[in-house]
């Protein structure tokens, strides 16, 4: 055998114990992340999209209550299709993404199964929702009443969940928009205050049995109108649970990455190195 085709098969090796070993590690990888608990990813899906209607136990709000024993032969089945397809005539909209709502199969799946965990044992401790993040404060827009950073507060903590965070909309209409007319404050504090009969938006005044006094629905409009000109005053990033068992890995993550290429770049050049002194 020639020396030429001695140092190509060395390389050949070496090559191919660098596969082995980066195969070796993303597997490593894979094996120390467990999958996501169900209740747990059902529970913050609730939170993220529920409790603002259906109350943070589920006692009821402006939508009915969930925390109830389900009389249906297959709740799950019963709980699932109201997601999914919304109840038509009422406030509730349709949340899956095949009806244009955000939520995926197995996502609904999910927060059905934690919903009915509430079925006879009653409901179980939430964990409270996220603390808003303080960003610079909102500019009013003049002439209109009410003060748009404190509406920024009450629309992450009611609207962002159907219009969106920045108002773009998601089961609800979009809001961040020029709005037309001469009084456009006049025509939202109406709708909020009232709702919109035969529509998906509820009645959120404390008079139309909502949770929202007047000067609360003042700010909101307040806030509402801003929205075309600058985002959010408040950003709410709800705080993902903890993975029970999960475990951190040095080869987890963009850090994984890293110490793998790191590794590759030495065994390449050690490889290298070893070809070019050997005759």
């Amino acid at each position: 055998m020639t020396a030429a085709v001695t140092r190509t098969v060395r390389l050949g090796g070496a090559l191919l114990l660098i596969g082995w070993l980066a195969f070796a590690l993303a597997s490593a990888a894979r094996a120390q992340t467990p999958p996501p608990d169900p209740f747990e990813e059902g529970k913050q899906l609730y939170l993220e999209n529920c409790a603002v209607c259906h109350g943070l136990d589920g006692q009821g709000r402006v939508g009915a209550e969930l925390a109830k024993d389900w009389p249906s032969i297959r709740p799950d089945l019963t709980v699932k299709t109201i997601i999914e397809n919304g109840v038509p005539g009422s406030v509730m909209p349709a949340w899956s993404a095949a009806k244009g709502g955000p939520l995926s199969p197995a996502e609904i799946e999910a927060l059905t199964q934690f919903i009915l965990s509430w079925q006879s044992s009653g409901a179980p401790q939430i964990t409270p929702p996220p603390t808003a993040t303080l960003l610079p404060p909102i500019t009013p827009v003049p002439e209109i009443e009410g003060d748009p950073n404190l509406g920024a507060r009450l629309f992450a903590q009611n609207c962002a969940v159907c219009h969106g965070e920045h108002g773009q909309g998601r089961v609800g209409a979009t809001l961040a928009k020029s709005w037309s007319g001469i009084r456009p404050d006049l025509n939202l504090r109406a709708v909020i205050a009232n709702g919109i009969s035969g529509s998906q938006m509820p009645a959120w005044s404390a008079a139309r049995g909502g949770p929202l006094s007047e000067g609360e629905i003042q700010d909101l409009v307040a806030y509402i109108l801003t929205l075309n000109r600058t985002s959010p005053a408040l950003l709410v990033t709800p705080a993902q649970p903890p993975i029970p068992g999960a475990v951190d890995s040095p080869f987890s993550g963009w850090g994984g990455v890293a110490v793998l290429l790191a590794l590759l770049v030495v065994l390449i050049g050690g490889a290298l190195l070893l070809q070019r002194r050997k005759p």
